[in-house]
């Protein structure tokens, strides 16, 4: 069973990458959140084929329909407002997507429909002689499944799967923002050699210290995000942005991929969530992280940097008003800081590419491969900020909850 978060907070989908749609459903959900969902759809933009240029050519409006868990009392217009689905065939059926209202504490399910799928672009992958991308999951999961596997677009292992991803970090970073004004960033660090020297972790650092370690505002916040979208790639830097934008383009045309760093950081985290070991935050989001679509790597903090440093020069300073660095990246012990917990998590060349590389059929006979049809990121990285953002948000919503499960007030728990 694949479920993202939990056990309080979690989100589990269903859905292919060109099957009708992709199905969410998130649990735990506190009751009396007020939910939209135009924020919803907001990340989803984010994440969609197509919002980028330098991302793959296929188009989707990616919609999201909320389907159960809200309600608002006296406000059923309201409620009700948002786009439709429907069912043809005998007896057809639609309704409307629940706009915005409250958290009841039920799962709250969602509809995101597939509307550009091109299945005949994958025949070449059908059937035991079928043939196998280099560097994608066509071999392991056609064996894995003794054959009944939907070779479309990598099935479930398509980067289409993270739309539940991203419809349970918005609900997350909903109540993290609301509860403790926490927001959560992300900006590309590195395409192919391309380096940048403008950290986000760093800036949000020096802030926090030119305003002796006060939260940061909404509009510090809001600055940040406008530099971010602004940018030829999402990136605080947008030199860096432009020269990878044209990188990413010549690749594109010599029929290549390319790796990238995506930087991603959560400002004014509630302090004291996560456990010291096995429950440790810091294993949770490296798993999290970790674990997504084409992630070779992921360092919490300075990560690899502080292999060379003394204890003297690592260790972060601490006064009253609290820390005075962030080379721990917000997690001492697997518990949070208070200070933003930072993360760089590095993603390998997309595997589908256009050169002719060595392979063979899922019959093991050894060809030649050379990509028939498909569309495809030339650099994963560039719209995988938006998934990283959300699934922190699920970990750090999580880890909240957990941490309030010690804090049991009798008060809660009386009817009459």
């Amino acid at each position: 069973m694949e479920i993202l978060g939990g056990p309080l907070f979690a989100v589990a989908g269903a859905g292919e990458s060109h099957g009708p749609g992709v199905t969410t459903i998130v649990f735990g959900c506190p009751a009396g959140l007020r939910i939209r969902r135009d924020e919803v759809q907001r990340y989803l933009d984010r994440r969609r084929p197509g919002s980028n240029r330098h991302g793959t050519p296929r188009q989707e409006a990616d919609r999201v329909v909320l389907l159960s868990g809200l309600y608002a009392e006296g406000e059923i217009d309201q409620l009700l407002s948002g786009p439709a689905v429907s069912i043809s065939g005998e007896g057809d059926s639609a309704t409307e997507s629940y706009e915005v209202g409250f958290a009841t504490g039920e799962p709250i399910a969602a509809l995101v429909l597939s509307t550009s799928q091109r299945s005949r672009h994958y025949e070449q992958f059908a059937g035991p002689r079928g043939e196998v991308r280099p560097g994608h999951t066509d071999l392991v999961k056609y064996h894995k499944s003794q054959g009944f596997i939907d070779i479309r677009g990598g099935g479930r292992s398509s980067y289409r799967s993270t739309i539940s991803d991203v419809i349970g970090g918005a609900i997350a970073r909903i109540f993290l923002k609301e509860r403790f004004s926490t927001e959560v960033l992300s900006s590309i660090s590195q395409v192919g050699p391309l380096r940048t020297n403008l950290s986000l972790a760093q800036h949000f650092e020096s802030v926090r210290q030119k305003e002796e370690s006060r939260p940061v505002t909404p509009e510090q916040v809001a600055a940040v995000e406008g530099r971010l979208d602004e940018a030829e790639i999402r990136s605080l830097d947008a030199e860096f942005a432009q020269e990878a934008g044209e990188l990413i383009k010549r690749t594109r045309i010599e029929g290549d991929s390319l790796g990238a760093a995506v930087e991603v950081v959560a400002v004014n985290p509630p302090s004291l969530v996560g456990e010291p070991l096995y429950q440790s935050l810091k294993v949770r989001l490296m798993g999290a992280l970790g674990g997504l679509n084409a992630v070779q790597s992921c360092e919490v903090g300075d990560g690899v940097q502080v292999i060379s440093r003394k204890g003297s020069e690592n260790n972060d300073p601490i006064r009253s008003r609290g820390y005075q660095a962030n080379s721990h990246g917000g997690l001492i012990g697997g518990v949070t800081t208070g200070s933003p917990l930072v993360c760089r998590v590095g993603f390998k060349p997309t595997s589908t590419i256009l050169k002719t590389q060595q392979s063979v059929r899922k019959n093991m006979e050894e060809i030649d491969f050379a990509l028939e049809k498909g569309r495809h990121d030339p650099c994963v990285g560039v719209r995988a900020g938006v998934t990283l953002e959300s699934r922190l948000a699920i970990e750090l919503m999580n880890a909240v909850l957990m941490h309030q499960s010690g804090r049991v007030d009798t008060r809660n728990f009386r009817l009459f």
